[in-house]
């Protein structure tokens, strides 16, 4: 899907991880006060985290989604990159912060108090969680939308994190062992460390205009050549951009083929790639094919 349609989802599902991101944050903040429990701690950074990155992805989104202009003929679609790139320095700063505080705990260890508070807040945040996560899955399936894509890779951790503190604050509480909590807190910062790299590397494929998986560009030569006219494709190039992809190529025809006829073939072409790659924008070469007893000239 593409268009004023999956614009639509996108700006709702960046209005509900923002909306939900405050909620936790309020919550999460009550329960680590009743709590000071390093674990909760560092699920409330992250709720932190996660409301300004939604901020910055709605700010983003909106702008991506704005249409082509005089200044920026190819779109905007790279503020979605210039997002996720925002976020992975978000996530990465929140993991070094709760090592940092799961290292002090660890040498200075302090029991967890009013740990049913903190479970309670938890099963809360699971839940709530879970609910986006199946919204934002949709959304992704139907724009592709790299900064939802990056969103949602916060609120997934979020729930294996938010199952982990439910695990220390009742391991921690029951058992009275205080070096469970901060290594929960140490093993969410490394996670979340991992997520700030996966996300970088996305924003940076896209703002460096990495080419489509191999798979696409195979369909995509794969749709020119199975016209009965096409002799034969090269120079293909691809690119992705927010919600858009950018496809060109050269395509060779024969020598003696009347310019009309060429342009309808790409037309045709043109079309069978629009039904597979919706929205994309597409640059055709029309070349001839060397005349047979010629040789072509070295690159």
């Amino acid at each position: 899907m593409t268009g004023p349609a999956a614009g639509r989802l996108m700006r709702q599902a960046t209005y509900a991880a923002v909306a939900l991101a405050a909620t936790l944050t309020v919550v999460k903040t009550g329960a680590w006060l009743a709590t000071g429990s390093v674990a909760v701690l560092s699920s409330l950074v992250d709720s932190l985290l996660d409301a300004l990155a939604s901020l910055v992805n709605l700010v983003a989104i909106r702008h991506a989604l704005e249409p082509a202009d005089a200044e920026h003929r190819f779109g905007h679609g790279k503020a979605e990159a210039l997002a996720a790139l925002a976020q992975s320095a978000f996530v990465g700063g929140s993991a070094l912060f709760i090592l940092l505080e799961a290292a002090s705990r660890l040498v200075e260890p302090r029991p967890v108090e009013h740990a049913a508070v903190g479970i309670a807040v938890m099963i809360f945040a699971v839940v709530s969680t879970a609910a986006l996560v199946w919204f934002q899955t949709r959304v992704i399936k139907r724009s592709g939308s790299l900064a939802i894509g990056a969103d949602k890779l916060h609120y997934a951790g979020d729930l294996l994190m938010n199952a982990g503190v439910i695990a220390s604050l009742a391991l921690s509480s029951w058992l009275a062992v205080p070096w469970i909590d901060p290594l929960f807190g140490a093993a969410i910062a490394l996670y979340l460390a991992k997520g700030a790299y996966g996300i970088l590397r996305g924003a940076f494929d896209m703002l460096m205009d990495r080419e489509l998986p191999d798979e696409e560009r195979w369909r995509i030569h794969k749709i020119v050549c199975d016209h009965p006219e096409v002799k034969g494709v090269h120079d293909l190039r691809t690119r992705g951009s927010g919600l858009s992809i950018f496809i060109q190529f050269h395509m060779i025809l024969s020598p003696t083929m009347a310019l009309a006829d060429a342009h309808k073939i790409a037309d045709q072409i043109e079309a069978k790639l629009l039904d597979v790659y919706p929205g994309a924008e597409i640059l055709i070469h029309q070349e001839p094919a060397e005349p047979v007893g010629t040789e072509a000239p070295p690159p």
